[in-house]
């Protein structure tokens, strides 16, 4: 597929781009390089492969989560600067 001035000149004013002749020139060329790449790709015969959520072999990274230690509410609480019976106090925010 070719990409010509008056696309990139297209695209150029919806990104509110001021492009001089030269720099059109070459984003016309290189946007042409490209998609001819792109279409290169679709002569490769991918009819017995199975399409891949990864380039390579992945395991699950996460691990069990699992309670290493228990605190107790009184233990929570004497953590905090400020308390009113159960709960944390926090100055208000207007």
């Amino acid at each position: 597929m070719k990409i010509g001035r008056n696309e990139v000149e297209y695209v150029a004013n919806l990104a509110r781009l001021q492009l001089d002749n030269g720099e059109i020139d070459e984003f016309a060329q290189q946007l042409s390089d490209i998609l001819l790449y792109v279409d290169k790709l679709s002569e490769v015969d991918t009819d017995n492969v199975e399409p891949l959520a990864h380039a390579v072999e992945m395991n699950n990274a996460f691990r069990d989560d699992k309670v290493l230690r228990k605190s107790s509410k009184e233990a929570t609480l004497a953590n905090a600067p400020d308390k009113d019976d159960d709960y944390f106090k926090v100055p208000r925010i207007i």
